[in-house]
């Protein structure tokens, strides 16, 4: 029997959402106050009587943000494409197929996500030192991989193994291989799953900092969170242009998330209730 959210439970959904909004809106409030409003007495104050979009102008004209931000977006956008790629191929074979070792496989790629960057940070720079890959793109995108692989595979594998095994089997009937299996049979029911995917992949590689300010230095390769963190005044922090900064990188996610909201939910939720 359903019951209805009494006045308490909407009162304790306002007050959550302003808590974990708070930090982005206090950052879009800073981000359109004039320089004398940002340090001293009105520092404090939520509001501005003198909004100004200078902090924005800041950012593109002083700074080579806009680099910064092709720079994430090529990498997040490969590091996507290639790890939902090989995941949903590593996701099938361990969801569908019968061979052994399957739960040693598992295992050893849960065991990968759970090693913290600080202890891998060493040895993958040696090794992209050696191949002479840093200050390159390619040197992002294998750490990259490496760290948002291990999760598109377990939650695809949730996924696949959803799909009903008939529909495989009445393929083989027909006369379909196993790679048209994939691709005509399974793929296309399984795209909730591998949108849903992607988008995390994408957020984790657009958001990500310990890799891109140790192996990329240059400036011509730092991506938007490293090149926000390096942003410098020659007195003082330029904490306008920061927040502007953070502003115009967090709202396209946001966008993003809110448009596909369902359709991450569903794709989240998909695999966890049985039919």
């Amino acid at each position: 029997m359903n019951k209805k959210a009494g006045p308490m439970f909407y009162v304790f959904l306002v007050v959550f959402v302003f808590v974990v909004m708070f930090p982005f809106l206090w950052m879009l409030a800073s981000s359109i106050k004039p320089l004398t409003e940002l340090f001293g007495e009105k520092a404090f104050n939520p509001f501005t009587n003198n909004p100004t979009l200078q902090n924005y102008v800041s950012v593109f004209v002083d700074y080579p943000f806009p680099r910064y931000l092709w720079n994430s977006t090529v990498v997040a956008t490969i590091t996507t494409v290639y790890t939902v790629l090989v995941a949903s191929f590593a996701a099938y074979s361990i969801a569908r197929l019968n061979f052994k070792g399957k739960p040693i496989i598992l295992g050893i790629v849960l065991s990968v996500s759970m090693f913290p960057q600080v202890a891998t940070i060493s040895p993958i720079y040696i090794f992209l030192k050696n191949l002479g890959l840093t200050n390159s793109y390619l040197g992002l995108i294998i750490p990259y991989t490496t760290i948002t692989l291990p999760l598109s595979i377990w939650l695809l594998v949730t996924f696949f193994r959803k799909i009903p095994f008939d529909l495989e089997e009445a393929a083989k009937i027909d006369g379909a291989s196993l790679w048209q299996t994939y691709w005509k049979v399974i793929m296309p029911l399984a795209v909730p799953g591998i949108f849903t995917t992607a988008i995390l992949v994408f957020i984790a590689a657009w958001n990500e900092f310990l890799f891109a300010l140790t192996i990329n230095t240059a400036d011509k390769f730092k991506t938007v969170p490293v090149g926000i963190a390096l942003f410098q005044g020659q007195y003082t922090i330029p904490w306008g242009e920061i927040s502007a900064a953070t502003v115009v990188v967090t709202v396209p996610l946001v966008i993003m998330v809110l448009i596909f909201q369902r359709r991450i939910v569903s794709g989240l939720t998909s695999g966890s209730v049985k039919e």
